[in-house]
C-alpha cells in the first residue's frame, strides 16, 4: 500500500486504518493486543481510537480502549514511532454523563479530554486529535434533519479551534480533525482557521459504506475543493454488508454473534433498521453474483473510492483482520459499481 497525505497536514498513513472500538468490550487485551500485532505486521502504520471507546459505551468502561492501546504500546518498545496514531475528545454528552458533567464541550474540556487520553495511551504526543461529534446540534447519528429548534451550542467554532491550536502548539497534537461533521461545519472550521491563522481540519471522520453514502450528498466537493480528507467508517455497516445476518436479520435468536444481534440498544439504531437490513441483502445478492464476497464487494468499494483517504476497519478476530486486508486486493468492475449506484438510486442512504 503506498502511504497517502491527511488532508494538507503532515501525517502520512495506510489506506487502510484500523479502528479500535470493539476493545474492551467485545475484545479482550490480550486478542486486542494480538490484532494490533498483526495490523502492523501486514502493513498498517494507522490506528484510530477515542476517549469514549469501547462502544457500546458505558461508565464502567470509558476509556478502557485507550488504556489497553497504551500498554500495548508501553510493552512493545519503538511501536511508537511506527504509527500514527489517531484519538477523539466525544462532544456534548448525549446521555453519558461519565463522560462529562453538562451539555457543552469548553475550551476546557477539550484540553482535559486530551491530557487524559495522553495518560491512558501513555505517550507524549497524539498524531491526530479529532471531534468526535460536533458541539452544535446536527443530524448525525440516525437523525435526518436540522432542528434549529434543539440548538445547543455553547461554545463557538473559533473557541474550539483555540482549544485544538493550544494542544498543537504545546506539542501534545500534531494535526486535528473532525467526525460526524456536516458541509457547514467542515466550511466553517477551515474558514475560520484561514482567517485566523490556526491548525486546518486535515480529515473527517464521517461513515461511508453502501447503505449509507450520505458522505456523496454534497460534503464529498466540500472536502475535495478544501483539501479535507475522508476518513470513512463503518464500511460494512455494522455487519450488515458481511452477509451475516442475510438469512435471520438481527432479531432472530438464531443471528450470528455481532454487535447488531448482541446489544439490544444498537437494533434501535440506524443499522438496525429493517430498511438497512434489506438493501444490505441487496448488495450482498450482488457480490455473489459477481463471485466476490459481500465483504469484498463493501471493502473494495470503499477501497476504491476516490473519496476515501483510509477507510477504518474494526474486528473482533484475526480472522476478520485478515479477510479485511485481503480485500485490499480486489478490484470491483465499472459495471459492478454501476449496478451498486443502481441499488442506491432505488433505495438511497436507509442506514443514513
Amino acid at each position: 500500500m503506498q502511504l497517502v497525505r491527511l488532508g494538507t497536514s503532515d501525517l502520512h498513513v495506510t489506506p487502510l486504518c484500523l479502528g479500535t472500538m470493539t476493545f474492551g468490550e467485545q475484545v479482550d487485551e490480550a486478542t486486542s493486543h494480538a490484532i494490533l500485532d498483526r495490523a502492523i505486521e501486514r502493513g498498517l502504520n494507522f490506528i484510530d481510537t477515542a476517549e469514549m471507546y469501547p462502544v457500546p459505551p458505558s461508565a464502567s468502561t470509558f476509556g478502557r480502549t485507550e488504556t489497553f492501546i497504551g500498554h500495548w504500546l508501553k510493552s512493545r518498545p519503538g511501536m511508537r514511532e511506527k504509527i500514527v496514531l489517531a484519538s477523539k475528545v466525544a462532544g456534548p454528552s448525549r446521555g453519558m454523563p461519565w463522560i462529562r458533567a453538562g451539555q457543552g464541550m469548553t475550551a476546557a474540556d477539550i484540553e482535559a479530554s486530551c491530557h487524559a487520553s495522553l495518560r491512558r495511551l501513555q505517550t507524549e504526543v497524539i498524531d491526530l486529535y479529532q471531534i468526535h461529534w460536533p458541539e452544535r446540534h446536527v443530524p448525525a447519528f440516525g437523525a435526518m434533519y436540522y432542528a434549529p429548534t434543539l440548538e445547543t451550542s455553547q461554545t463557538p467554532i473559533l473557541e474550539q479551534l483555540e482549544a485544538l491550536a493550544k494542544l498543537v502548539q504545546a506539542g501534545k497534537v500534531r494535526a486535528i480533525g473532525l467526525s460526524n461533521e456536516t458541509p457547514y461545519g467542515v466550511h466553517e472550521f477551515v474558514r475560520l482557521a484561514e482567517m485566523h491563522g490556526l491548525p486546518r481540519i486535515a480529515t473527517v471522520q464521517n461513515p461511508y459504506c453502501l447503505i449509507n453514502r450520505v458522505y456523496d450528498n454534497g460534503l464529498d466537493e466540500t472536502c475535495h475543493r478544501l483539501g479535507v480528507g475522508l476518513l470513512g467508517y463503518s464500511p460494512l455497516g455494522f455487519g450488515l454488508l458481511t452477509g451475516k445476518y442475510d438469512a435471520t436479520g438481527i432479531h432472530s435468536p438464531d443471528a450470528p454473534r455481532g454487535r447488531m444481534s448482541l446489544y439490544e440498544r444498537m437494533k434501535g439504531q440506524r443499522w438496525g433498521r429493517d430498511s438497512s437490513l434489506a438493501a444490505a441483502r441487496r448488495y450482498n445478492q450482488l457480490a455473489r453474483e459477481h463471485g466476490l464476497s459481500p465483504t469484498q464487494l463493501a471493502l473494495a468499494f470503499c477501497y476504491r473510492s476516490w473519496r476515501v483517504a483510509s477507510t477504518i476497519i474494526g474486528v473482533t478476530t484475526l480472522a476478520q483482520l485478515d479477510e479485511n486486508l485481503d480485500a485490499w486486493e480486489v478490484r470491483p468492475s465499472e459495471d459492478l459499481l454501476a449496478a451498486c449506484d443502481a441499488i442506491r438510486m432505488e433505495l438511497r442512504d436507509p442506514a443514513y
